[in-house]
């Protein structure tokens, strides 16, 4: 399940799960402006890194979403060794792209941003929803430089299938719900967003409540112009391309330190009444998809984040964190 797809079910804004206290707002803001904008051939994407340290920490967001979506996280991470995050094409400050951010594409775009960069592996790459399907086509590629995953909630190749089965097709209505939610935020970008307007509220929302005044400006911005939601477009529908791709690579992962995190609280869940039978079957066959990927190494451990949601480093960073820290430590 995708970020968005998320947000449609829980029927808000895609910036409310974010609520930071003003100190963690504050250290959001370096996120608000570009810093290494690298050429990879014809167009640049955008790359900021903070830190030191021997093993560099990569981070790929949701779907539709940039670099800045780990802004709770990437700042810690920075205080143990290099921490990265990026935006993929078209999103945040990276520049668009003839084509769509399939697994195979946006690895490609990876792997090349970093080698312009100059940043070396070993790494430790960590990806929530698609991201997580992204960085684990990673290193399936490139297995020589990646040395840990961290799998926030991370896509896996036949998830759609499988929550569509138990959510009775539940799944397919949503994906058209999020398919028409997007087709209208598009449409309303090409017109221009008015403030204070129904559609600015439905598409953009009031991102400086979670981010802060200065990132908040930064995303409110990006997410108004009509590339974005051409590119978000453009991922969403080739979600089932990226699933194909992921399905091609899957193997076992051997040895290698993999930690899954899965959430806690249900994005389908109606507050106040009690589980009904077919959200607990939905929530049990997404924690077995999870679990299945985490066995894929010997090293593999799941890990339930109670409280948690869908986007767990926007509710319970701290989990991320810990998860992150230790697999650093298991690659040292």
């Amino acid at each position: 399940m995708t970020g968005l797809a998320m947000l449609v079910l829980a029927g808000g804004s895609s910036f409310s799960s974010f609520a930071a206290p003003t100190a963690q707002q504050a250290a959001g803001d370096v996120f608000a402006k570009p810093h290494q904008l690298v050429d990879i051939g014809g167009r640049k994407m955008h790359l900021y890194c903070s830190g030191q340290g021997a093993i560099t920490v990569v981070f790929d967001a949701p779907s539709g979403e940039a670099g800045w979506n780990w802004f709770k996280v990437q700042p810690e991470i920075a205080r143990h060794t290099r921490a990265c995050v990026y935006d993929r094409a078209g999103l945040g400050f990276s520049e668009p792209a003839q084509r769509s951010n399939t697994a195979e594409n946006v690895v490609d775009d990876l792997h090349k941003l970093l080698t312009g960069a100059g940043i070396k592996p070993p790494y430790v790459m960590v990806g929530n929803s698609l991201g997580g399907a992204n960085v684990q086509v990673y290193a399936y590629r490139y297995p020589a430089a990646v040395k840990g995953l961290v799998l926030v909630e991370p896509q896996h190749e036949d998830e759609t299938r499988r929550l569509d089965k138990a959510s009775q097709g539940n799944i397919s209505k949503v994906y058209a719900m999020v398919k028409e939610q997007n087709n209208y935020c598009l449409a309303a970008a090409q017109k221009g967003f008015k403030a204070g307007s129904e559609e600015q509220m439905n598409c953009i929302g009031n991102p400086a409540d979670s981010y802060g005044p200065a990132l908040g400006a930064a995303v409110a911005a990006a997410t108004s112009k009509p590339a974005y939601w051409r590119a978000t477009i453009d991922e969403w529908e080739a979600i089932h391309i990226s699933d194909d791709q992921l399905r091609k690579h899957r193997r076992p992962f051997g040895d290698l330190p993999v930690v899954v995190l899965t959430r806690g609280v249900s994005p389908y869940a109606v507050p106040g009444k009690p589980q009904s039978a077919l959200n607990k079957a939905m929530e049990d066959e997404n924690a077995a998809i999870q679990q299945e990927i985490a066995a894929l190494s010997t090293r593999g451990t799941q890990r339930v984040v109670p409280g948690a949601g869908h986007v767990i480093h926007a509710d319970k960073p701290e989990a991320v964190i810990d998860a992150i820290l230790e697999v650093l430590r298991q690659v040292k």
